[in-house]
Formats: C-alpha cells, structure tokens, sequence
C-alpha cells in the first residue's frame, strides 16, 4: 500500500470506502474547482454520513414515488417491443439511417444473476458488435460498464441503452423531465449531459481496454425526453466533448491526490467514530472543525448535488459565492455580500484587484436606483 492510500484510509478512519457510481462522478464534473469534494471522494468517504454527523438533513438522491413511477413508465414506453418507439426517434428525429437492428438484453437474468456476471457478459457482447463488420445496428440494453477512478475499478450500471450504427456506439439517455415547446431545463439538461459523459468515458476504456479503438464512441448523446405534458417522446442529440474534457480533467486530479494532501494538516481525519448501530459517536464541533480546513467551492447547484452542500452554505452564508457561479465569477476578488454592497455604494473604496468588479456594482446600483426613482 502506497503513502497515499494509506493517507486517504487514515482521513476515512474505520468506515468501509463508499463506491463511485454514475451521479457521483458526474457531481464530480460539475464542480472540478472544489477542494473539498476532491479530497472525500478520493478517500471514499461517505458525504452523507458526514452531512448526517454535523446535523445537516441531506435530500440528494432523494425522489417522490409518483417521480419515480412516472420515470420508471416513461423508460418502459421507450424500451417497449424491443425498443421500437426509441428505433423511430432515432429514425425520425436524429435521422439516423436504421435499416435493420439487433436487440441486446443485458438486464438481471434472475435473482441470482449478479453484476460481475453481468460485466463479463457485457464485455463480451460490446466486444463481439465492436469487432463486427456488418452494418446491422445493434442496441445493448442496460449493460454493466466499467470505469477507473483514482486506481479504483468502479462499476457502473447504467439506465440507458448503448447503440451501435456502423463503426460508432451512442449513448442513449432516457430521462423522465419534459421538453416544453422545444426547450428543456437547462440545469436538468446540463446534468444528463455530464451524467452520459461518464458512460461514453467508460464505454471507451472497456473498448481500449479490449484493444479495441476507444474513439468508436461517440463524443454525441442521444437525448430522450418526454414531449411536453404528454408521454410522447422526442429525441435530441447532446455534444457531451466539454464535460468529457472536464471529468478528465478531475479524474486526473484524484490520480494526483498527493498535491491535495499537502494542503491539509497530516493529522486530519473525518473519522465518524461509528458505533455498532452505525451511528456517529464523534463530537459535531470537533467533526465540523476537521471539514472546515479543506477548502470547498460552494455554489447554490451544490445543493442538488452533493450530500455535503448544505453544509458548505451555512459555511458560505455572507459571502458572494451564494449568490451563484456567474455572479462569484463577475465579482471575482471581493469575498462577502457586505462588501460588495459597500463597493456597489460606494462606502468603499476597491483595492487594485476589485476595480473592474467594483466598476460592475457600481453601474448596476446606479442602474437599480434609476429605476426605483422611474416608479416613485
């Protein structure tokens, strides 16, 4: 066991390392710049047990049963026959040229069909279509992909069908929330593309692994979305390049977790004291006081998507970093709200880093007063 591992197993102290999935590395992608999500996931550690030890309710991952049941239905209309419905969105909407396809069930087998079984039979099966000359489409459903995350082998399984047309795969993401009027929610659509980023990055290295070429797996995404309020789906193509290149970016950093570890104190631990019922026995202050020296980069999407986001605002309330990516990047230099309303009034004068900042407050304040003096 290397340094590092033995210093990422003494932050987790004695909690079991909590496996990587699909929403997890996504997260991951979404905010590449935190810190403090960086260094926990690289140790395996259970951001949720730690949320619960601090006091914080937690919601990630958590759906209502009519959400639920109403994506459940809507994936088995598109996966219904064989997937007709999603042959016809791929014919008629992407334009794919879909003369004849082969239908691939990767599902559980039984009770007893488990998920190593279910790699091996996936490898193989995407290995055989990757190697295959025939022109025939071929559609995999539900297979076991597999992915490395800081020298860890994370298996994924995936709700989506992977689609192979010629020489390339697509992903295919189902996902249950509407596109009104031609247009989606573009937080909704900006995690689906993240989320599919990660299985067209495993695709790739499950084929290179094979020696097989990994660019067979193309950068678009198939999206498939109901259409307005009804159940009808319609399908879009996503371009998936700048979140592969950022969850790359990550997963490379994880791999050279060394230079993270420099930054914290050597004898730092987030070690939850868990008793026998599994409940944590470690002091909140003590806990929030071992959280709080790795620094985190909170913005308001933490909350739906990592476990310890509602930790990381109380943390951050007063300071501009609440108020959201866009303005923290336009404010960038000035650190609280105080501060910033103090420039934008000027009660403050800017250092020589918060001039153009400052200038941005400045010209918005006059601009809000203008109007506030039109409608008195």
């Amino acid at each position: 066991m290397s340094v590092v591992d033995e210093r990422l197993n003494a932050l987790r102290g004695a909690a079991p390392r909590k496996p990587h999935n699909a929403r997890t590395l996504a997260a991951l992608a979404a905010n590449p710049g935190c810190l403090r999500r960086t260094l926990l996931d690289a140790a395996g550690i259970d951001k949720g047990q730690i949320a619960q030890g601090l006091g914080v309710r937690i919601s990630i991952g958590q759906m209502s049963s009519i959400a639920i049941a109403r994506g459940k239905g809507f994936e088995a209309k598109v996966k219904a026959d064989g997937c007709a419905e999603l042959l016809r969105l791929l014919r008629e909407h992407i334009g794919l040229p879909v003369a004849e396809v082969h239908y691939h069930d990767l599902n559980p087998a039984d009770t007893d069909d488990r998920i190593t079984s279910r790699l091996r039979r996936s490898r193989h099966a995407l290995r055989v279509s990757a190697e295959s000359n025939e022109p025939t489409g071929t559609l995999f459903d539900h297979p076991i992909l597999q992915l490395t995350v800081n020298g860890v082998q994370v298996r994924i399984e995936p709700d989506l069908i992977a689609f192979k047309l010629g020489n390339q795969f697509f992903i295919v993401e189902v996902k249950s929330f509407a596109i009104l009027d031609g247009t989606a929610d573009s937080g909704k659509v900006a995690a689906a593309a993240q989320q599919s980023a990660v299985y067209v990055l495993a695709m790739r290295e499950m084929l290179q692994t094979a020696g097989l070429d990994p660019d067979m797996v193309s950068d678009q995404v198939v999206l498939v979305c109901p259409k307005d309020f009804s159940n009808h789906p319609v399908a879009e193509l996503l371009d998936v390049r700048k979140q592969l290149a950022t969850l790359k970016r990550q997963l490379d950093r994880m791999e050279s977790v060394e230079s993270v570890l420099r930054l914290v104190p050597p004898d730092l631990s987030f070690d939850l004291r868990l008793d026998d019922a599994g409940r944590p026995t470690r002091d909140p202050q003590e806990l929030a006081a071992a959280v709080f020296q790795v620094t985190a980069r909170y913005s308001p999407e933490c909350l739906g998507a990592c476990e310890l986001g509602g930790v990381c605002r109380s943390e951050a309330s007063g300071m501009v970093p609440v108020l959201g990516r866009v303005v923290r990047e336009d404010l960038g230099g000035i650190d609280s709200i105080k501060e910033a309303v103090e420039l934008a009034t000027g009660l403050r004068e800017p250092d020589a880093g918060q001039q153009q900042a400052s200038d941005l407050l400045r010209r918005a304040y006059g601009m809000r007063e203008a109007a506030l003096g039109a409608v008195r």
